[in-house]
């Protein structure tokens, strides 16, 4: 007569501490205990095994550095863009019969709205002059009777005011000043540069999602094999009791080490990619007159890469194991 197969149950403990799931009973502190226990295990079993376990933390870790870089290079162009004084500026062509104390008085007045920074005024003559210096007309203008140049003034707006449209709106409030002729804002190319950035945040985000698709698929494989490999040991443990959830926990916790370790290594490379881009943008920046230097990632967005990565990892070792623990049965 053979003997009767043990039944599963309901508490998980695993076989080799030698306590029984009857006698332990549930309690939170077990149940921390066990995942406690699993996670440092599940370390020793990775770092028993440094070839392979390095070789598919660097493919986790070059696939989460790609998006993360670019999220750092957008990033810098932003600030970058951000600082350029060209999109911020408003030039008012003033009427001919505004005088130059009105021209300052309107100034002034521009001067206390909260989105406008500075104010340059170039009055008509200094702008006769600064045209004869760089027009080569020098001579031809001589030969007029009067200066057919206007008063201007050069409104220089807040870097917080940047977007296209409040650009716009302050424009149109500009030219409804009684005093302007004409307010000037090329807003095409500054129109075309946030468009091109928008694209490239969506890129990048496509981008993520691809390779985060990725890291799903190297984990999966990475604990398929596993799961094939520990075979045996796994069928003997579900012949003397041990649950599926059991079973299932330290897989899930290499795949958790496995994110990790890739999104560390993701931090690693775009820090490193910085440092050696640091010198020729300082470089190009002093050309530029500009004091612009790259910034690398906050800690909040480290953070966000390193919990993301081990994330990926867990959930690539979820679907894995779901799929293949449910085909290794005792026979």
């Amino acid at each position: 007569m053979s003997r009767p197969r043990p039944r599963r149950e309901a508490a998980e403990t695993p076989a080799r501490s030698g306590a029984s799931s009857a006698s332990a009973g549930f309690s939170l502190g077990n149940y921390l205990t066990l995942h406690a226990q699993a996670l440092i295990a599940t370390l020793g079993q990775l770092t028993r095994r440094p070839f392979a376990t390095l070789m598919t933390v660097a493919v986790i870790g070059i696939a989460l550095a790609l998006p993360a870089g670019l999220y750092v290079l957008l990033s810098n162009a932003q600030r970058m863009i951000g600082g350029w004084e060209g999109a911020n500026q408003i030039s008012l062509f003033l009427k001919s019969e505004i005088s130059a104390a009105r021209a300052q008085q309107l100034a002034g007045q521009l001067r206390q709205q909260p989105t406008i920074a500075a104010i340059d005024y170039i009055s008509r003559d200094d702008a006769l002059e600064e045209f004869r210096r760089l027009s080569g007309f020098g001579e031809a203008l001589g030969a007029l009777t009067e200066n057919p140049l206007p008063a201007v003034l050069v409104v220089h707006l807040k870097r917080e005011v940047s977007e296209p449209a409040r650009i716009e709106q302050l424009l149109a409030e500009l030219r409804q000043r009684p005093e302007v002729d004409i307010a000037q804002l090329d807003m095409q190319w500054v129109k075309r540069l946030y468009a091109l950035m928008a694209m490239v945040e969506r890129a990048v985000i496509v981008l993520a999602s691809l390779l985060g698709v990725a890291v799903l698929l190297v984990v999966g494989n990475t604990i398929r094999l596993a799961i094939h490999g520990r075979r045996d040991e796994i069928v003997i443990s579900k012949l003397i009791g041990a649950t599926d959830a059991f079973i299932r926990r330290p897989f899930l916790y290499s795949g958790a080490w496995y994110g990790l370790g890739g999104g560390l290594l993701a931090l690693l490379l775009v820090e490193f990619s910085l440092v050696v881009l640091e010198q020729p943008v300082h470089n190009l920046a002093l050309l530029y007159n500009s004091g612009f230097a790259l910034r690398g990632l906050d800690a909040a967005t480290s953070a966000l890469l390193l919990g993301g990565g081990a994330l990926l990892g867990l959930l690539g070792s979820w679907l894995a194991v779901g799929r293949h623990l449910r085909d290794i049965e005792p026979t």
